[in-house]
């Protein structure tokens, strides 16, 4: 099932230092298949947040982009993220 935003352009926080993206796109829980239309800022903070988690490093950085991400879209961070 695959959910759109109604969220308007959210901006990064000033620690943000991942890719930031141009255009947004559907993202596909691996797990749960259910899918979310983010916003362009979204997609860099979720694939900042997938990075930080692949890597095992910078754990605060993730947690801060977790806490950003659960309070700029919860919706999407309960069907992505949770």
């Amino acid at each position: 099932m695959k959910v759109m935003s109604t969220k308007t352009q959210k901006p990064l926080p000033k620690w943000f230092n991942g890719m930031l993206y141009t255009e947004g796109d559907t993202v596909t829980n691996p797990f749960s298949g259910e899918s979310y239309e983010l916003t362009a800022a979204e997609l860099s903070m979720y694939d900042f947040i997938i990075g930080c988690s692949m890597t095992g490093r910078m754990q605060n950085l993730m947690a801060k982009g977790l806490s950003w991400f659960r309070q700029n879209n919860p919706k999407a961070y309960m069907v992505l993220l949770d």
